[in-house]
């Protein structure tokens, strides 16, 4: 059988076949961006008309505005104040590659943002990306109905009952530490010990939220090693950020995808997936069996997972699938996507019981060691009242352990400020009337679909305008009297008039759980031990950078925060 002939192509022809190809892929090319610029335009047009063009500081430079200076600076929330002071309560700062957001420094703008939160004001590309490569697609990630079921479902085992009953969780770990403390004392020749106190304050946190969360040990706090223990310290240590990463980041702010380019803390990041998803999946297991051998003991369970594991039951009041429980406790729910199981059952608590109590911890006793004469007056509170209080007295019984708490809370906040993205168009009213671009008075401000939202937490807690003249001195004394308070900081109607916990939908569900536990873990050590500053009173302290800004004694590695300790006697 004879063979077809082949048909030889000249190579002018196939040549200029490759050529006509090209040309046509690079119209393509040109005619996508062509339109995506085209949509950028009329995107940008429509916003400069439909916002209000305030005024703001210039850009320092013209591919990040002022985003740098921010990043770079050792307090920012003082920037953000004196912008406050120059142009006014609401203002606009230039971004990254010609962004532009505006700054909310208004307490009756701050509560109307926070009303609408979730439903007109979300979480940008890149905070949504951020929160899912940490915790998932969990409470933290949604918004508008998915978040309002989540938050209902998971809110009992926060009511004040559920706390009560895990009080003595709080204790036994601050008794753990006192301990372990007076055991280094006992070796010491002069009875005083350098410790290096935000490790174990670390250490408090998870072991707290490990039991009462979710009746499991880590054990950290008897020396035993955990994975996950390893993992967070990790991210304390990782904490100078490169030239590199500092610029990665501000681009991702407009490109989101570099958030998921390996680096150190990406890789961190999956390894501590890896490790809380086997931790999380033996957890599962073991609740359910539990569930199954005697039911009306776990209905009874007020923990994290416990609740859950409820909520499976066909009669529990706010009944969800064993696929929904499944994927909130590991935090990856989302109605359009399978479950991961990789993902662990449950990071968001964990994450968020480790770092934000365990932060606030540390700078109390940072705070305490530099100013005796409150740490003497607390310190006679909890001894004149004798035994541990319960949480019902920790709450009430206490007024100045309450202050001091509380205005530690208010000078360092776990979390300084946070963006949101308007998905619709908006009108915000403000307290007080501000100058527009053109030079008009306007006492509100209209907002545009796609606005990028600024709310500075640490600088509305320090305002001087909103706190008064002593706003960045550490006075728990202000709590305590009758003037104490200023009337526009009354104007601020998050929790005491703090933002530490946010507002509105998205207010801290955990936040009178951490209080207790600070309070019942101050209050242990307080008045066994007497704090110092190792190097003295006037010690620097700078902020690091973790999985949230700690504290760092300046030219200590990682987090370290050494105080001078002795047995209170």
């Amino acid at each position: 059988m004879k063979s077809s002939p082949t048909i030889a192509i000249p190579d002018s022809l196939s040549s200029l076949w490759t050529t006509v190809r090209s040309v046509g892929a690079f119209n393509v090319a040109c005619s996508f961006t062509i339109l995506w610029a085209f949509v950028k335009v009329i995107k940008a047009l429509r916003w400069r008309l439909r916002t209000t063009q305030l005024c703001g500081p210039p850009r320092t430079s013209f591919v990040f505005g002022v985003s740098n200076d921010l990043v770079s600076s050792k307090d920012s929330a003082i920037m953000y104040e004196h912008w406050a002071q120059e142009y006014g309560v609401v203002y606009m700062i230039p971004s990254v590659l010609g962004q532009t957001k505006i700054v909310l420094s208004d307490p009756r703008a701050i509560a109307h943002f926070y009303a609408r939160e979730t439903w007109t004001y979300v979480q940008t590309p890149l905070s949504l990306t951020l929160v899912e490569n940490l915790v998932g697609r969990g409470l933290l990630w949604s918004h508008g109905e998915s978040h309002r079921r989540q938050r209902k479902a998971l809110t009992p085992a926060f009511s004040n009952a559920a706390i009560r009953k895990l009080t003595p969780v709080f204790y036994d770990s601050a008794y753990k530490v006192k301990n372990a403390w007076d055991t280094n004392l006992e070796s010491s020749k002069d009875g005083n010990a350098i410790i290096e106190v935000q490790n174990w304050m670390n250490h408090v946190s998870l072991d707290t939220i490990g039991i009462a969360g979710f009746s499991h040990d880590f054990g950290s706090l008897d020396g035993k090693h955990a994975d996950v223990t390893e993992v967070f310290d990790t991210f304390g240590n990782n904490s100078r950020a490169s030239a590199v990463n500092q610029v990665l980041f501000l681009f991702a702010s407009v490109f989101p995808i570099i958030a998921r380019m390996p680096t150190r803390r990406t890789n961190l990041t999956k390894k501590l997936n890896a490790t809380m998803g086997e931790i999380s999946n033996d957890l599962l297991l073991r609740s359910r069996q539990e569930k199954d051998v005697n039911m009306k003991e776990v209905e009874e369970e007020k923990s994290i997972i416990g609740l859950l594991i409820k909520a499976e039951g066909q009669e529990a009041e706010l009944h969800m699938s064993e696929e929904e429980v499944t994927s909130q406790v590991r935090g990856d729910y989302d109605h359009g996507r399978d479950l991961q199981a990789d993902i662990l059952q449950m990071k968001l608590l964990l994450l968020a019981g480790y770092e934000t109590t365990s932060t606030s911890l540390t700078w109390a006793l940072i705070e305490l060691s530099r100013h005796p004469d409150v740490q003497t007056r607390l310190r006679e509170e909890l001894l004149a009242f004798g035994a541990d209080p319960t949480y019902d007295q920790l709450k009430a019984n206490l007024p100045y352990l309450d202050a001091v708490v509380h205005e530690i809370l208010r000078l360092h906040p776990a979390v300084p400020e946070f963006t949101r993205r308007a998905r619709e168009d908006d009108v915000i009213p403000l307290s007080e009337p501000v100058r527009t671009k053109s030079g008009k008075m306007t006492d509100s401000v209209s907002i545009a679909k796609g606005s990028l939202m600024v709310i500075s937490i640490k600088g509305i807690n320090r305002s001087e305008a909103i706190w008064g003249f002593d706003a960045k001195e550490f006075k728990p004394d202000r709590w305590l009297d009758e003037d104490g308070i200023s009337g526009k900081a009354k104007e601020v109607q998050g929790h005491r008039h703090l933002l530490t916990f946010v507002d509105g939908p998205r207010t801290c569900l955990g936040k009178d759980f951490a209080i207790a536990e600070f309070k019942a873990v101050l209050s242990v050590l307080v008045k066994n031990f007497v704090f110092e500053m190792r190097d003295g009173p006037n010690t620097e302290v700078e902020m690091a950078r973790g999985i949230v800004p700690r504290p760092r004694v300046v030219g200590e590695d990682g987090i370290g925060v050494p105080l001078r300790i002795r047995r209170y006697e």
